[in-house]
């Protein structure tokens, strides 16, 4: 059996779940409870919950990241972020903006929502995250491209599709934050009928990156940079099972992979 410093890399961590289902001993030699936390508790024994995680985490970062990266990091604290690009994302755990893009800290500027939404313009009510990130991204930071990225399989699109939040009971919030891709689930609609249901989501969720884009415009800050030409919009697709990241083409409205290098490929995204 692994030592429990053994388990303090991402590789180790992995085993030690395979080992364990997810509770991990501290101490070496110490037994695995396997009916539950109750019963690890009344036998003495110590586990690693999901917190606990991402403190072994963190001493990882210290050790390696932060290390070899200090002097960045130190420059960061001492005169602040500049980042170029802002990228409106979807919260799910799968798709990190900084890791697809291999973006170093400091470099872009993130906001993640469920679905990667953007809403329209609307300056009345009292609480708008997203809407609130992109003005201070535009009119504080000064970024000069904001990116959409979606991405394949997302939970919240499959639901939207499939009607879950149709229903009173599906929240006080998800059912009217989803409400948003309304028109694009009416191009899904009409794009996938003869599609199976996978493909008729990739078409959703493609299409909705377009109707975020779309209101990013009528933010008036956006638009004034989009005319004096001091902000680029941009649309990112990310396949999370092949990664393969697909660029939004508005002169052709279709997904264009990108290979390797940064370049685009050939064959079109099939939606």
């Amino acid at each position: 059996m692994p030592t429990a410093a053994s388990w303090d890399t991402p590789r180790g961590l992995a085993r030690a779940k395979g080992l364990f289902g997810g509770a991990f001993p501290l101490q070496d030699g110490a037994e695995q409870c396997t009916d539950g936390g109750s019963a690890a508790a009344r036998a003495g024994k110590r586990t690693m919950d999901e917190f606990d995680e991402l403190l072994t985490g963190y001493g990882t970062f210290r050790d390696t990241t932060y290390e070899e990266n200090r002097r960045l990091y130190r420059d960061l604290a001492e005169h602040g972020q500049d980042p170029k690009v802002m990228v409106v994302a979807c919260c799910d755990s799968r798709v990190d903006p900084t890791t697809v893009f291999n973006a170093p800290p400091g470099s872009l500027f993130v906001v993640r929502n469920v679905a990667n939404l953007v809403p329209p313009y609307e300056p009345h009510g009292d609480y708008h995250g997203t809407s609130a990130a992109l003005e201070f991204a535009v009119t504080g930071l000064g970024v000069r491209s904001i990116v959409v990225l979606g991405h394949a399989s997302c939970g919240g699109v499959r639901a939207f599709l499939d009607g879950a939040y149709d229903r009173a009971a599906s929240g006080r919030f998800i059912a009217k934050w989803m409400s948003i891709m309304k028109a694009a689930l009416s191009i899904a609609l009409t794009e996938g009928r003869s599609r199976d249901a996978e493909s008729t989501q990739r078409v959703l969720e493609q299409a909705a990156i377009g109707i975020s884009l779309e209101n990013l415009e009528t933010f008036p800050f956006v638009k004034e940079r989009l005319e004096d030409g001091t902000l680029s919009l941009h649309g990112a697709y990310f396949d999370i099972g092949t990664g393969t990241l697909y660029r939004y083409r508005a002169d052709e409205k279709s997904f264009v992979p990108v290979d390797e290098s940064g370049e685009r490929a050939e064959a079109p995204a099939q939606g």
